[in-house]
């Protein structure tokens, strides 16, 4: 947990210096864990007769996607500081928005 809070407290938005092995995925594999969470919170909100979402799924729906939007600017961050530990060029993070491969692209080279 202390390297996720580490991207996020100190190098939010810091695009230059380089991110270890144990950084990135630690981060990675934390937003992951917090994401699957409040996914699984909202579907589980999910009537499975009517389909209809409650209260409870709307309030993990709308935290979903405000985490989102907190957390896009340091994953970014984290994903060019570790090209940068690989002697890559940073803009190489713009493979992930090559659909349907850039982000098996992107896995390959981390």
């Amino acid at each position: 947990m202390n390297w996720y809070l580490e991207v996020i407290k100190n190098n939010y938005a810091n695009f230059s210096g380089r991110a270890r092995r144990k950084e990135y995925w630690m981060f990675i594999v934390v937003n992951t864990i917090i994401l699957a969470v409040l996914y699984g919170i909202m579907f589980s909100s999910i009537d499975s007769y009517t389909g209809e979402m409650s209260g409870t799924g709307f309030a993990a729906l709308i935290i979903i996607g405000i985490y989102s939007l907190a957390t896009i600017i340091p994953n970014i961050a984290v994903t060019v500081r570790r090209f940068h530990d690989q002697d890559r060029s940073g803009w190489m993070v713009l493979l992930s928005f090559i659909p349907f491969v850039g982000g098996l692209i992107l896995f390959i080279f981390m």
